[in-house]
């Protein structure tokens, strides 16, 4: 069964689908990892991909396939022996406004969210815009840029329960002027260093623009992993060069290449496709 199969059964038997259910405590189960919510919402499907968030009918395997290569990498590079706790924070960005990184990070936390041995927390760190806060309908409740300005706040209790198991969410939270140098304090580090703390939670930040954001250019030391998405036919190549000049290249992950085209003649689809980034040869 596919993730987006298994999301739809789970929809299905919710009873409460698109609402609110009652607060649940949880911990360490079976290698996943849990924190106490105040607040759980139900992950509506549907509605999800009526608003362009989920792949279409029909292409959900292929989708499920192209997230499974996506974050195997991840994953193993989280789970490494050596690695260090910052492995456990990807930021998922994009040279300009439009490419599909908030459909990439929603998707892909999806996907990890499915594994056994693993959780995932979506941040909402496009401060700016908070799309992905209005789409699960928490735009303007406490979140990530809260905590920042209130150093009593414990960034866990602001984070949000879902149906879905070993998927959490963190919205953005009020809007207030000067993000970009909230972003860039060490408070902000501090927090990303608390989200990373549990060993087997991986957490997607899906952040703004690299060149059309300062908040997002004040984020990218914070992560272990930066994955970049741009879109074939509309990226122009100098700003893909651009958005990679501004990341460190030990950090740069991967690119994902959104509305590339492939199949037989009769077989065309939209589809992400996927590369790992080496390092520059010397």
């Amino acid at each position: 069964m596919s993730i987006i199969e298994n999301a739809l059964d789970k929809v299905r038997r919710t009873t409460s689908a698109g609402g609110v259910s009652v607060p649940e405590a949880s911990g360490d189960f079976g290698g996943r990892v849990g924190v106490s919510t105040q607040r759980r919402i139900a992950i509506d499907v549907n509605q999800l991909r009526a608003q362009g968030e989920m792949p279409e009918a029909g292409l959900e395997r292929r989708f499920a396939d192209y997230y499974r290569a996506i974050k195997r990498p991840l994953i193993h590079a989280m789970l490494a022996p050596e690695a260090r706790a910052d492995a456990r924070l990807v930021f998922v960005t994009s040279a300009l406004p439009g490419e599909g990184k908030t459909f990439t990070a929603l998707n892909l936390a999806l996907s990890v969210a499915r594994e056994r041995d693993v959780s995932v927390l979506l941040v909402d760190a496009d401060v700016p815009k908070g799309h992905l806060s209005r789409t699960f309908g928490l735009h303007g409740e406490p979140g990530l840029l809260d905590a920042v300005i209130d150093e009593k706040i414990d960034i866990e209790s602001l984070i949000v329960g879902t149906d879905l198991d070993g998927f959490e969410f963190l919205p953005a939270g009020k809007s207030v002027e000067g993000a970009a140098e909230l972003m860039a304090s060490a408070r902000m580090g501090q927090i990303a260093m608390r989200l990373a703390r549990h060993p087997r939670r991986l957490v997607i930040f899906d952040c703004a623009p690299l060149l059309a954001s300062s908040e997002a250019r004040a984020l990218k030391q914070i992560p272990g992993q930066t994955l970049l998405v741009t879109r074939a036919g509309r990226t122009p190549r100098q700003a893909l060069l651009d958005a990679i000049a501004l990341i460190d290249k030990t950090k740069l992950h991967g690119l994902v290449l959104n509305d590339a085209y492939a199949g037989s003649s009769d077989d065309y689809y939209t589809h992400y496709g996927y590369s790992e980034y080496g390092a520059p040869r010397r």
